[in-house]
């Protein structure tokens, strides 16, 4: 298997599984190797993600390195398995890398949540609502650079409508419904959306009032995605130069306790609603 010039989050993270499964074991590279009947080079490719691997490779390095968690082992096979392309391969060269590791990462997830300060959620996003927001990026983003950012982001919100639709929760400060990106008839329609939306089975909208002050992970944007295993969740941050993905026990612990706290101090999905409206009407 060739090696590749950028690997994508997920491959990487499939990389990375494999070291710490490794290094659990107490073993080395060079006993990787010997099993796979690779070079060590080769070994510390795989685990960075740079080189492709199989679901093959992937069950005889989890045998022998003692890794009894079945589900764990299937869920890093179904990682390597190369054999579907994602809707956002179609994007792969156009747009930034960091977009398309995204919409991966939601593809795969089980459970979705997110927590937003100025924006509404990207998944909730009517088309005009996030051209404002690419529209005001400096430097300027071309229009047709705009145009495929915006078809890309409504394209990731296949995840709510798929056969299977994941399990969506949002917790959205009070500020982001303020927020008039492309004016008050387009933030008015947004609302409106916001509200239809998290009717929805599968989407839990909550909104955290301004009165309730002071609030953990003040001035970040978090998406914490389950995978398929608890071993696989990850938390990704957006920021000024892209998105950030960590999926370190200490720092998963940490947003998972942000998360708890705003599910303890947001409005419940029927009084959010009420409090969407009411900002409507205000526009």
């Amino acid at each position: 298997m060739g090696t590749r010039a950028a690997p994508t989050e997920r491959q990487k993270r499939l990389g990375a599984e494999l070291r710490r499964m490794r290094v659990a074991a107490g073993l080395t590279t060079e006993y990787a190797a010997g099993l796979l009947g690779l070079d060590r080079t080769k070994v510390s490719n795989m685990e960075s993600g740079v080189r492709a691997t199989s679901p093959e490779r992937i069950r005889i390095l989890a045998s022998n390195y003692d890794c009894a968690d079945e589900a764990y082992i299937d869920a890093l096979a179904a990682m390597a398995d190369h054999r579907s392309r994602g809707w956002w391969e179609q994007f792969r060269g156009s747009l930034p890398q960091g977009l398309l590791d995204v919409a991966e990462l939601e593809w795969s997830a089980t459970r979705l949540r997110t927590l937003q300060t100025v924006h509404v959620p990207g998944l909730l996003q009517l088309g005009g609502y996030a051209r404002a927001i690419f529209d005001a990026a400096l430097p300027p983003l071309p229009k047709s650079e705009v145009e495929l950012r915006v078809v890309h982001r409504i394209h990731r919100q296949q995840v709510l409508d798929r056969e299977r639709p994941v399990d969506y929760v949002a917790y959205v400060h009070e500020l982001a419904l303020q927020m008039q990106f492309g004016g008050r008839r387009s933030m008015r329609e947004q609302l409106q959306h916001l509200c239809e939306i998290s009717e929805r089975d599968n989407v839990d909208v909550r909104i955290l009032p301004a009165e309730v002050g002071a609030f953990p992970g003040a001035g970040h944007a978090v998406m914490y995605a389950n995978g398929s295993v608890p071993q696989l969740d990850t938390v990704q941050l957006d920021s000024a130069h892209g998105g950030e993905f960590t999926h370190a026990a200490s720092q998963l612990a940490k947003y998972l306790a942000h998360m708890d706290w705003w599910q303890a101090k947001a409005l419940g999905p029927k009084e959010s609603r009420n409090f969407i409206h009411s900002i409507a009407h205000q526009l």
